[in-house]
């Protein structure tokens, strides 16, 4: 009996041991991967997050070169003046297409994130942005280079461009962008202060990198003075 008991105690120890060291592996595992989530998550959401800066910035362009347009038709003794203002106001999108090819082009990727209606969002805000750079921006400075809108050597042409309907599809395109933003924000649960302190670690990240960069700029500072000193001797040698 006692060694019944004995062995039945081994076995229930040897049960408890193998499910907690299975547990705990599995519980180990969830949080790393629920850690990789949240991250691609916050990467994505930075990048959407950067993009509409940009997209707003470039709408908030169009409107001010409508006004300048405005502004000086009323008073066109500025016109000469100020006419090299509406180079600077052409409308721009800047962004890398980094994030977004690490997020699309991996299944593993996605399925780390697990929401497929995040994953559409996604994809549809990044078709968006290629679309408002490509329709608005590009297009914009297309018909800028070719003289079809603000030709700043004409002062009825660049008065009489017609900026309107970029200012409407970009009104267009850039509310829908929001959307799509403010959704996924709200979708995958990440508040405006989680992704502010994202942005200032990726600024701490990005300072480092140039930091880091200021090293190889003074190598290659040292190697130019090497090669200053070369060049001069050189032109010594040959003056003599």
């Amino acid at each position: 009996m006692a060694n019944m008991k004995q062995f039945l105690l081994s076995v229930l120890a040897t049960s408890v041991s193998i499910a907690l060291t299975f547990g705990t592996a599995a519980i180990i595992d969830n949080n790393k991967k629920q850690k990789e989530k949240r991250e691609i998550v916050m990467m994505v959401m930075f990048d959407m997050y950067n993009s509409m800066m940009s997209v707003e910035k470039a709408d908030s362009s169009i409107q001010q070169i409508m006004q300048l347009q405005l502004d000086l038709a009323k008073d066109t003794t500025q016109f000469d003046k100020k006419k090299f203002r509406f180079i600077y106001l052409i409308p721009k999108i800047e962004y890398t297409e980094a994030t977004e090819n690490i997020f699309s082009s991996s299944i593993e990727t996605i399925n780390t994130v697990g929401n497929v209606l995040f994953t559409e969002n996604v994809a549809k805000f990044y078709q968006y942005r290629k679309d408002y750079k490509t329709l608005v921006c590009d297009s914009f400075y297309n018909d800028f280079e070719n003289n079809k809108i603000l030709n700043i050597n004409s002062k009825k042409d660049l008065l009489k461009s017609e900026i309107f309907d970029y200012a409407l599809l970009s009104d267009h395109l850039m509310p829908i962008m929001k959307a799509l933003f403010v959704e996924c924000k709200h979708m995958m649960d990440v508040t405006d202060e989680e992704l502010e302190a994202y942005r200032l670690e990726r600024i701490r990240m990005e300072e480092k990198l140039y930091e880091d960069g200021r090293v190889s700029s003074s190598k290659f500072n040292e190697l130019r003075n090497l090669q200053n000193g070369i060049d001069e001797t050189l032109e010594k040698l040959k003056l003599e």
